[in-house]
C-alpha cells in the first residue's frame, strides 16, 4: 500500500484547485488589477492594504468565507457550500496562469479545511495570502 505525504495531498489540492478555476472562469481581470468599481482603490475594504494578504479576527460560530465576505463585500468565490473556491480578494484576482491561489492561514498556520467549512472562534485571527504553487 503506497502512503501519500501531506505535501503531495496540498500539491494535488491545488492542481486541483486551478483545474477547476479553469474550467469555472476566473471571474475577474487576471492582470492582479480591480475587477471592477466597487474594487477600485477608493471603494476597497479599509484591510485592503496590499495585494498579498488580508486580514480579518475570527468570531464564534461564523465561517472564514462569510467572514470574508463580509469584511471584503469585492471578495470573490466559485462554487457553493463546501466546494466554494475564493478566486479574488481586494480587487485582486488570483492568476492561474502565474499559478496563483488564495491560501488561508489561522493564527499563522494553513487551514486545513475550506473557507465555508471552518467555523472560526472569537480571538483567531484569519489571514488570506496570495501565492503560488
Amino acid at each position: 500500500m503506497q502512503r501519500t505525504t501531506i505535501p503531495s495531498l496540498k500539491m494535488f489540492a491545488a492542481a486541483a484547485a486551478v483545474a477547476l478555476l479553469a474550467a469555472c472562469g476566473s471571474g475577474g481581470d487576471s492582470t492582479g488589477e480591480p475587477t471592477d468599481a466597487a474594487s477600485a482603490p477608493g471603494g476597497l475594504a479599509p484591510a485592503c492594504v496590499e495585494k498579498e494578504d488580508f486580514s480579518y479576527a475570527g468570531e464564534d460560530g461564523e465561517t472564514a468565507l462569510d467572514l470574508l465576505l463580509e469584511n471584503d463585500p469585492s471578495a470573490e468565490a466559485t462554487g457553493d457550500g463546501e466546494t466554494a473556491f475564493v478566486t479574488g480578494i481586494c480587487g485582486y484576482t488570483a492568476d492561474e496562469s502565474a499559478n496563483e491561489f488564495w491560501a488561508l492561514y489561522v493564527d499563522g498556520e494553513q487551514a486545513t479545511e475550506g473557507a465555508s467549512a471552518l467555523e472560526t472562534e472569537d480571538g483567531q485571527e484569519i489571514t488570506w495570502k496570495l501565492e503560488t504553487f
